[in-house]
């Protein structure tokens, strides 16, 4: 494996540059289109991966650019800025989930299968871990993986699963021996085309109605032991060893839409007239974007400082913990400060702070709810 290409700041800006021109060209037009279907065409997985914004950090001998994840991060960071919050959770979950799964965990075998194709986007990656019954307590999950000869036999049922429709593999966690708790879940690389596998229905959602989320049937899906992900039963632990990078992209993503918002508010705020004159004359606009700006630039800084450990190895599940939280938290207030600003019309469909106003809301609950990350990010304080 080669080393991590490490890109100047100029090389940076080019590519941001290079994702703002595409996603005013191809996502821009479309978009309020993709909302009202629910659904975005996969045609614009391909799209996106023919221009180079897939999995860059995945190494060139498998596709890749073999970027820094901060180039991964750029990504995010734009497509939520531009209020494109459904997009940004899907490519996410393909680009900074399941690929450094496989990456990270897989044999050679599954990465020269995957991983190219992903980079591409010519496959779409999800990963299954929520259970109708199983959110939040991964060890409560009734999906098993039973051994049949050189076989495992896989049955039940995930939901909630962002990229379910438009999947091709999904990296999808069992039970293998349901009698060791956390140290009988197992992880499989899932070939959505194997007999007995099934989509259900693309669910409804308050906000990212263009991303598909999807409820996922497994009846008697047989996948061999090379399809294996990490070990049998060192499920639990590997999906504890890859979670803060999800939980570090998630607050990317937070911090990228809180721009958008503030960017959206400050352009409706100095043309909005009221008694005469812009609402942004106004000392309680004023103020309330004062705080709006500072609280964004404090979790920048946090995410910045928590990227830069990521990079080098040393992010702990603490720390990805606290800046999930803090940065959906924020997220949260700051839609919610700026749909006042604008009124009534911050109320109305047809403006796009309404949108990121619905699309914020389930950041505080997936990836690990805020209930969660304050109990992960106490245990190093308290201990369990």
């Amino acid at each position: 494996m080669t080393s991590v290409v490490q890109l100047s700041e100029e090389e940076k800006e080019l590519f941001r540059d290079s994702l703002k021109k595409f996603l005013e060209k191809e996502v821009e037009p479309y978009y309020d289109d993709w909302e009202k279907a629910e659904i975005w065409p996969k045609s614009v997985w391909q799209q996106l991966g023919e221009n180079g914004f897939l999995c860059v950090d995945v190494p060139d001998q498998y596709g890749g650019y073999d970027a820094s994840f901060e180039l991964s991060s750029v990504i995010v960071e734009e497509i939520s800025r531009a209020g494109y919050g459904a997009l940004a959770s899907g490519v996410s979950v393909h680009s900074d989930i399941v690929a450094p799964y496989i990456l990270h965990l897989g044999n050679e075998e599954q990465k020269q299968r995957w991983l190219p194709k992903m980079v591409s986007g010519e496959f779409v990656g999800a990963i299954g871990m929520t259970e109708p019954g199983a959110g939040s307590d991964l060890q409560g999950m009734k999906t098993s993986a039973i051994k049949d000869g050189d076989d495992y036999v896989i049955n039940g049922q995930k939901t909630f699963i962002t990229n379910g429709q438009h999947a091709d593999v999904i990296v999808l966690a069992t039970k293998t021996d349901p009698k060791q708790g956390a140290r009988g879940m197992t992880l499989f690389t899932v070939d959505c085309h194997l007999p007995g596998f099934e989509k259900g229905r693309n669910l409804e959602k308050m906000g990212l109605h263009s991303g598909d989320t999807s409820e996922l049937f497994f009846q008697d899906v047989r996948v061999s032991a090379a399809d294996i992900l990490g070990g049998e039963g060192q499920g639990f632990a590997n999906l504890m060893n890859e979670l803060p990078r999800e939980r570090l992209i998630l607050a990317v993503g937070c911090v990228g839409a809180a721009v958008g918002m503030l960017e959206t508010t400050l352009d409706y705020v100095m043309e909005r007239q009221a008694f005469g004159a812009p609402i942004a004359k106004f000392q309680n606009t004023r103020f309330v974007l004062a705080d709006i700006k500072t609280e964004i630039e404090l979790n920048k800084a946090l995410t910045e400082k928590y990227i830069t450990r990521y990079v080098n190895g040393e992010l702990t599940a603490g720390e990805a913990s606290m800046a999930k939280l803090a940065a959906s938290e924020m997220q949260g207030r700051v839609a919610d400060q700026c749909v006042q600003l604008f009124g009534g019309y911050g109320y109305m469909r047809e403006y796009k702070i309404s949108r990121f106003y619905l699309d914020a809301r389930i950041q505080r609950i997936y990836g690990g709810t805020s209930e969660i990350m304050k109990e992960l990010i106490s245990r190093d304080l308290v201990g369990r």
